[in-house]
């Protein structure tokens, strides 16, 4: 899976221009950047909130083939403006939708290679873009437990990933408590060697740049910053090191158009507040 700077919406850095405020939310700004990376005729496991609203902004925009999947079995949904589904297994998702199918046959479409993009979240990342959904702390004496796994080290295992979180020292930190969804394992040749040759970490898209893996090591580094965001500031936020090229590429901020069909499909900003 790649991508180009400038269908992903990005520029060089002129770090001596100053950008002007932003006339969006941080919600919709993870929502119009996920959305860039996705591609004409791919099929996407997308979940509820905003890994659907930047599959459904990506099919109105430049990949009117993307096809959207629900672990729920619902393949290419129809989402009415306003009425956003607030679970993968809710009803309405299968009216108007292309085919209903069961979970397993979902989970076979991801074992024979037909899903090319996963949307994952998690409360923790770590350098090799491993995801902690399950729970922090001890494992014999958790201080929160956390929703678990669902599908997600299904899709983790067996397709690319795309990942939008805020970023924040407590999410990006140096090991997670618990590996829910595999990324890269231990980096190197971890996650081909533990017998997950296929997938892994593609992006990871936060409200301060848009994270890719180095080909050889698997770490972590910064592929662009959003406007008005310092190598120094998005180093401060992740706790581990993190490589910033003197070079980096800067976003381009969500267009008047983006921004418009994610509020036409959100009016009452119940994920874009």
């Amino acid at each position: 899976m790649t991508t180009d700077l400038a269908h992903a919406g990005l520029a060089r850095a002129d770090l001596g221009v100053a950008p002007a405020a932003p006339a969006h939310t941080a919600s919709e700004l993870l929502a119009v950047m996920s959305a860039r990376l996705l591609r004409e005729g791919q099929t996407v496991f997308a979940g509820v909130g905003i890994p659907l609203l930047a599959a459904i902004l990506a099919q109105r925009t430049h990949a009117p083939g993307l096809t959207i999947l629900f672990e729920g079995g619902v393949i290419g949904p129809f989402v009415e403006p306003g009425k956003l589904p607030p679970s993968t297994n809710e009803q309405r998702c299968t009216r108007r939708a292309n085919m209903l199918v069961s979970i397993t046959d979902v989970l076979l479409m991801l074992q024979r290679g037909y899903v090319d993009v996963g949307f994952m979240g998690g409360a923790q990342i770590d350098r090799y873009g491993n995801l902690n959904s399950s729970f922090i702390g001890d494992a014999d004496a958790p201080k929160i437990r956390l929703p678990g796994t669902g599908g997600g080290n299904d899709i983790a295992s067996l397709a690319d990933m795309i990942v939008a979180m805020k970023h924040e020292k407590r999410r990006f930190v140096e090991k997670v408590d618990f590996v829910t969804s595999p990324g890269f394992l231990r980096g190197g040749s971890s996650r081909a060697d533990a017998g997950l040759p296929a997938g892994g970490m593609f992006r990871v898209v936060t409200d301060l740049g848009i994270l890719g893996f180095d080909p050889e090591s698997r770490a972590m580094m910064v592929l662009a910053l959003h406007p008005g965001v310092s190598a120094e500031t998005i180093r401060a936020h992740t706790g581990f090191p993190l490589p910033v090229p003197d070079d980096v590429a800067v976003t381009e901020p969500p267009t008047a158009g983006e921004l418009a069909i994610l509020r036409e499909l959100d009016p009452a900003r119940l994920y874009t507040a």
